[in-house]
């Protein structure tokens, strides 16, 4: 049962956030990164192949790491809680729409303008230079589990293309986390989706904007607040809790 204050703090809101985490995209049949890696790629852990230095030493191995993870979520689909994002969208004046994921779910899914603090599987860059590519990367053909697969090269400096992600190790792009920040500190609510609250410095989010009068809503199977005054906890499948909450606030468009 969705709380009547809540129903009635977001049918008035101005400005929304929605910031999702690894938890909404698992609901589309991705893993994350506390999933144990299956088939040929179990005898890999995860951490261990998203570092800069496990690119140094096997660029070929991370690249067809990621390609079959980019390959996995380009045969994924968007799930309803992607969908019930993007039509909240319609429904405020204003949304902002922050994500710690790496895949294009939530475009596909009809959202705009998101802000990715983790990058994007599908915008690789160069390992040396920096520069991203103008050509967009084709469907891969399917690498076989644990199969090493030679990063293209870069068009400015022959340089080796790598995954346009923020590996272990590596800041989180301050334009995007500035924008994070700023988004966090002006919105009326904050609805929380799929995350852990654990890694920071993403997880100063949702405090952020509690602290600056916002109502908080977290969403997780296991949802709980912290504070209590201005926060409410859906505990449950976001694929079933958002889209409650937004026919109940708003209706079906």
């Amino acid at each position: 049962m969705i709380p009547a204050p809540l129903i009635e703090t977001l049918r008035s809101a101005r400005n929304v956030m929605v910031f999702t985490g690894a938890g909404v995209s698992a609901e589309s049949g991705i893993p994350t990164f506390r999933d144990s890696l299956t088939g040929l790629w179990e005898r890999f852990d995860a951490a261990s192949l998203a570092t800069p230095e496990a690119f140094r030493a096997d660029p070929a191995l991370v690249w067809g790491w990621y390609e079959w993870r980019r390959m996995n979520v380009l045969q994924a689909q968007p799930n309803p809680a992607h969908r019930a994002i993007a039509e909240l969208a319609r429904h405020v004046p204003r949304l902002t729409l922050v994500s710690q994921n790496v895949d294009d779910l939530q475009e596909r899914a009809g959202s705009a303008e998101v802000i990715h603090l983790h990058g994007s599987l599908h915008q690789p860059r160069c390992f040396t230079c920096g520069k991203i590519p103008e050509e967009p990367l084709s469907m891969p053909d399917e690498p076989e589990g644990g199969r090493r697969v030679q990063p293209p090269q870069c068009a400015v400096c022959d340089g080796q293309l790598r995954p346009g992600v923020v590996w272990f190790g590596e800041s989180l792009p301050l334009d995007q986390l500035n924008a994070a920040f700023a988004a966090a500190e002006l919105c009326d609510v904050l609805i929380s989706v799929g995350t852990s609250g654990l890694v920071y410095p993403a997880a100063e989010v949702p405090g952020l904007a509690w602290r600056a009068g916002a109502t908080v809503v977290h969403v997780n199977p296991q949802a709980g607040t912290s504070h209590g005054e201005r926060e409410y906890a859906l505990a449950g499948p976001a694929g079933e809790k958002l889209p409650e909450l937004i026919q109940q606030a708003f209706g079906r468009s």
